[in-house]
This record gives C-alpha cells, structure tokens and sequence, in this order.
C-alpha cells in the first residue's frame, strides 16, 4: 500500500532523533512523501514511470554524499526524500505482481528496472497491496512516529494507518467493482485505462 511505503520512510528517517533530532521533523515528512511519490504514476504506467530501484538509491548516496559538503534543510530533504522514494521502489519487488486482482498471482511484473530494462519479478512476501500482513507491516512502520515522533506525526501516522485499515477491508471489492463497472464504460475510455483494469474484462 501507498501508506505502507509512507511509514516506511518515516520509520527509516526516525533515526535522526538519535543523531541529530533537530533535523527529525524535516527528514521524516520528507522520507514519507517519498514513500508515497513513486505511487503518483498509478494511472499512467504504474510501478514503472516513476518508479526506480536501481536510480533512486544512487541518487539518495550521493544526496547524502553531498550533505557533507552542503547542510542545509533544502539538501536534508532531497537526501531523505531520496532515500524514501529508493525503499518504495525496492520494497515493490518484495509484493505482489501489477495486475487487479494480484492475490491470484498470475502476474510476473513487480517493478521495472530501467538500468536493466526488465521487469522484476515480484516475490510476494507482502502478497498483495491490502493484504493482512500489509497492514501489520503499516503498523509495525508507524511505531516510530507514534512512540517518540515529534509534532504532529504521530497522529499522521495513526491515521495512515486507519487509512491502511480500510483499504485492506475494501481491496477485494474494488477490485470487483472494477471489473463490472469497466465493460460498461465508453471503448474511448476504457482506452485511457491502465492495462490491468481491462485485462480478463469483456
């Protein structure tokens, strides 16, 4: 899940509460929108237009590379934000496949590696976006923030989490939805549509 990727980050970036809290709130919002910014290519060539789990983490190292020799919030943020955009592309590769129902495991793509110009195939130890053991690991991310987050992020994080919650309650129904609301619509729209909505539909 979006949110799932979001905690990720956030937890991550906790870290600078040990090192330097001064700097949590900034690198936890950014490692979050960075968890979640992969995700924005949803409806135009998903978990491939934006995502890159061989660039963003070469960017993030010399993102952070470079905070040595320029500290400022600006660098800070890119450097997590970075950081929180490489854990979402790599983490897709450890879930399920790119299609609508992908609890049926039929699908081969996970994530696409630009540097290699393949697909990833997924692994499935989360085994879809939605499923039980994703919102457990929304949860377990979310502890950080909850526990010893500054400001308002532990709040942020119980709602993503409740968020999680409800996704996972409606994942299968969406997917049914989609697939009885999709013949019904106009071919020139359904054109638009990313290919996993109108696989397998009549």
């Amino acid at each position: 899940m979006a949110t799932t990727h979001a905690l990720a980050g956030i937890a991550v970036a906790s870290v600078t509460l040990l090192v330097a809290p001064e700097q949590a709130s900034v690198a936890m919002v950014a490692a979050g929108v960075g968890g979640l910014f992969p995700d924005f290519d949803l409806y135009a060539g998903h978990r491939r237009t934006l995502h890159y789990p061989v660039y963003y983490p070469l960017a993030a190292a010399v993102a952070f590379a470079g905070l040595a020799l320029v500290t400022s919030v600006a660098t800070l943020a890119l450097a997590w934000f970075l950081l929180g955009a490489a854990l979402h592309s790599v983490m897709d590769a450890f879930g399920g496949g790119l299609e609508l129902r992908p609890w049926e495991g039929r699908s081969d793509r996970a994530v696409y590696d630009h540097f290699n110009e393949r697909w990833l195939a997924p692994r499935r130890w989360i085994r879809y976006d939605g499923a039980p053991e994703d919102v457990l690991l929304a949860g377990v991310f979310a502890l950080p923030a909850v526990v010893v987050g500054p400001g308002p992020l532990d709040r942020v994080a119980l709602a993503l989490v409740v968020v999680s919650m409800g996704w996972a309650l409606a994942r299968k129904s969406v997917a049914t939805a989609t697939e009885r609301v999709v013949p019904l619509l106009p071919p020139r729209l359904v054109a638009h549509l990313p290919e996993r909505f109108t696989e397998g539909v009549a």
